[in-house]
This record gives structure tokens, C-alpha cells and sequence, in this order.
């Protein structure tokens, strides 16, 4: 903890939590994940690159972050978006699209290749959490399964998603939390990860109510795209300044070089305060 809080002297951070159970990834482990979804190039490198020419490239950042950093241990994740916001109703007028079991197998089996771990991730639009993660409840009981959730495409005022930024309130995560919390103590699992994106400050509304559970360990990660300077003043103002208990940040191989961008590397990353133990590319 001393390690990822770097030299942070505002009294933020380090979170006081629960000393992590047995099995706990954090703080000992970070975590480097490919997000993205099968059925399409455009929303990530997980679903751009035929599977072994994708699984390679990530073995070489897992290597890339393991030089930066020797400390904390570097894992492999595939982090599978499993419900998809969309602009139309569609069936059950909910403005998701849940993705077929099958698809999320095939995820899994990927992973097994490089003995990664896998989330699958969960944009609402119009249903709720609620809803959507008991229908994951099977693949959530596995050991190395964990769980994204996206405010972004929760559409509590009714617009189609993409029209504005949503949200999730602290109750919307302490569902979650208390869900994933039954399912590690009910069946003997080592602890979750909770990976919840934000990038604007009204995404997650009353963060000072959030709960923190021994069987659970919450990342809010940084998921704005753009150069450094905006990177850095979101990972600042929303995750820095509004602590919960570990961070994480989103790296974009092709939006974070729109307008003369470019993508961070490994160690100017690694100097942030705290450092992220969770790194995402999309």
C-alpha cells in the first residue's frame, strides 16, 4: 500500500480498509486488461485482433508494465463488455443487448491460453443493475471472474445512451458490492474486483457512501480518453480528489492520439498518485 500510495502526503489515500482476504489480488498484484467485445473492431483491442495475434500483443504490455514497475506482480486480463448499451429500444425496450453465453465462454477460453484473468462488463441503458448481474451469476462464481460496471450508458433519465453521460449512485454500486460480497462468502471464493469507469464527476454520485467490503475490492478507473494534460487532470479531479479504494486507468490505442495525442507510457503512468493497480487498453 505504501508502494501504490507513492509518496501521496494529502491523507487521501491510502483508503483504510479491511486487510484483503486470502486470495486478494490487490494490492499485491496489478492487473493489465484488453477491453473490448467480439462482435465488433471499433469498441476495443479485445475484439479487433484475431485472438492469438491479440493475446501476444498484451503478453508483450504485461512484460512492457513488469519492467516499469518490479514491485507488484503483473496479470493478464481480458475484460469482455457482455452487455452492450444501444441506441435503439430493442427487445424488452431496455436499450441493451445482453451477449450470448457463448460468446463469454469463448472469452474464457482465450484466456486460459495465458492464464488470464476475465471480467465481463455491464452497460445498462435502460435496465438496472439489478437486472443484468444476476444473469452473470454463474460466470461470477468462478474464481478468476470479476466485474465491470459503466455508469456512462446508465440512462436514469430516459435518454437513448450515447446522448449524455449517465450515472451510478452509491446505492447502484452498493448493490453490487453486497451481491458479489453473498457470492464470495456463500461459495468459498477469493475476493472480486469491482471495476467501475468514470470519467466525469456527476458519473458517480455520492462516493462518500459507497461501502467497502472485506470480500470485494472496489477500482475506479479513469476512462477518459484524449492526450496527457486532459488524462492526467481527469485521473486528478474525479478519482484522485473523490477516494474510494483503488484506482485503475484506460488507455486508448486510437483516441488518446486524436489532435497530436499520444498514448502514455508505462512509467509516466506508474508516477501518478496513487498508482492505478488496474490498466486497462481499449
Amino acid at each position: 500500500m505504501q508502494h501504490i500510495t507513492n509518496g501521496d502526503t494529502s491523507g487521501l489515500w491510502p483508503v483504510k480498509t479491511d486487510y484483503p482476504l486470502d486470495g486478494a489480488l490487490l494490492p499485491h498484484k496489478r492487473i493489465l486488461a484488453y477491453y473490448g467485445n467480439l462482435y465488433s473492431r471499433q469498441m476495443g483491442i479485445l475484439g479487433e485482433l484475431p485472438p492469438d495475434e491479440m493475446l501476444k500483443k498484451l503478453q508483450g504490455e504485461v512484460a512492457a508494465w513488469q519492467a516499469a514497475d518490479s514491485v507488484l506482480e503483473v496479470v493478464p486480463a481480458l475484460h469482455y463488455i457482455a452487455v452492450t448499451a444501444q441506441q435503439s429500444p430493442g427487445k424488452g425496450n431496455k436499450y441493451r443487448l445482453r451477449m450470448p453465453f457463448h460468446q463469454i465462454d469463448s472469452v474464457i477460453n482465450m484466456a486460459k491460453k495465458i492464464d488470464a484473468l476475465v471480467f465481463v462488463d455491464i452497460q445498462v441503458g435502460h435496465s438496472t443493475l439489478q437486472e443484468e448481474v444476476p444473469e452473470l451469476e454463474n460466470y461470477l462464481k468462478m474464481p478468476n471472474m470479476h466485474l465491470g460496471i459503466d455508469p456512462e450508458f446508465s440512462m436514469k433519465g430516459g435518454q437513448a445512451p450515447g446522448k449524455v453521460v449517465g450515472s451510478f449512485d452509491a446505492d447502484d454500486i452498493n448493490f453490487v458490492t453486497e451481491y458479489l460480497a453473498k457470492l464470495v462468502r456463500e461459495n468459498n471464493l477469493p475476493p472480486k474486483v469491482l471495476v467501475v469507469h468514470r470519467f466525469t464527476k456527476n458519473m458517480v454520485t455520492n462516493y462518500k457512501k459507497i461501502k467497502i467490503r472485506p470480500e470485494v475490492q472496489i477500482v475506479m478507473d479513469m476512462d477518459g480518453w484524449g492526450g496527457p494534460p486532459l488524462k492526467y487532470s481527469t485521473y486528478k479531479q474525479f478519482i484522485y480528489r473523490e477516494p474510494v479504494e483503488f484506482t485503475g486507468f484506460k488507455l486508448f490505442y486510437k483516441n488518446d492520439l486524436r489532435g497530436n495525442g499520444r498514448l502514455l507510457t508505462p512509467q509516466e503512468v506508474l508516477a501518478l498518485k496513487p498508482q492505478p493497480v488496474y490498466i486497462q487498453y481499449q
